[in-house]
């Protein structure tokens, strides 16, 4: 079966790593999350103590920083390993949520992780989540995807997520924090969160994670059967 790429950008909180994750599992494609890898390389300078304004030291923990996904069987999805260890309970925490907008933005991060997911998508059939995969990962992707969702929703969303890790965040503070990384995300220099002009739009405020997944492997599947009849033709 013909298999292609599949770009899902969008906001913060509007649904896109578990719609993601599940319309992987469906067409059994590969899933990676952007997001986890920035959040990795942001927990790493938490952790080193790497000044996002030195562009020596960005440059020089770059260099150190390896990012893998492996499978859990247990969870049944892929985790984010740094170098080796599982970071994926660190990575999501308010400490690595409050800096890593400001990580992403810089270019030469950008660079570094762009060059990494495009090696990673080399062989099609991926589902890839982030802020830029359809404008500047992969422009050429044959699906599209752009997700947002009302923000006190989001808001409401990060919240119960944080919970379900045994994280009690105020709602005023996780509403500040995605002002701040919506603020940054659209507004940056290098690769800007912006709706591609050939991505379909979903707006997941009142609809469910089944009819999300649905709607895109519906999307999925009709530009799968369309190749390979051209193909044959």
């Amino acid at each position: 079966m013909k298999k292609i790429v599949i770009a899902i950008d969008g906001y913060s909180a509007c649904g896109k790593s578990s719609t993601a994750k599940q319309v992987a599992a469906q067409l059994n494609y590969a899933y990676i999350d952007t997001g986890a890898m920035y959040r990795a390389v942001t927990y790493y300078f938490l952790q080193h103590f790497i000044n996002p304004t030195n562009p020596r030291g960005v440059e020089d923990a770059l260099k150190k920083i390896g990012i893998e996904f492996h499978y859990n069987a247990k969870t049944g999805a892929n985790e984010t390993y740094l170098n080796g260890l599982n970071v994926e309970k660190e990575i999501r925490g308010m400490a690595v949520s409050e800096r890593v907008s400001e990580v992403s933005a810089l270019p030469r991060v950008r660079h570094c992780m762009v060059e990494l997911q495009r090696k990673m998508g080399k062989k099609k059939g991926l589902v890839m989540d982030g802020r830029d995969i359809g404008t500047t990962v992969f422009p050429d992707a044959e699906l599209k995807i752009f997700m947002t969702a009302d923000f006190d929703e989001r808001a409401a969303r990060r919240q119960r997520e944080l919970l379900d890790k045994n994280q009690l965040v105020a709602l005023e503070a996780i509403r500040d924090n995605l002002a701040k990384r919506d603020r940054i995300d659209t507004t940056r220099a290098e690769s800007p969160l912006r709706k591609a002009e050939d991505a379909y739009v979903i707006d997941t405020t009142h609809t469910t994670m089944d009819e999300q997944v649905n709607m895109i492997l519906h999307m999925a599947r009709e530009i799968i059967n369309q190749e390979e009849f051209q193909n044959k033709g």
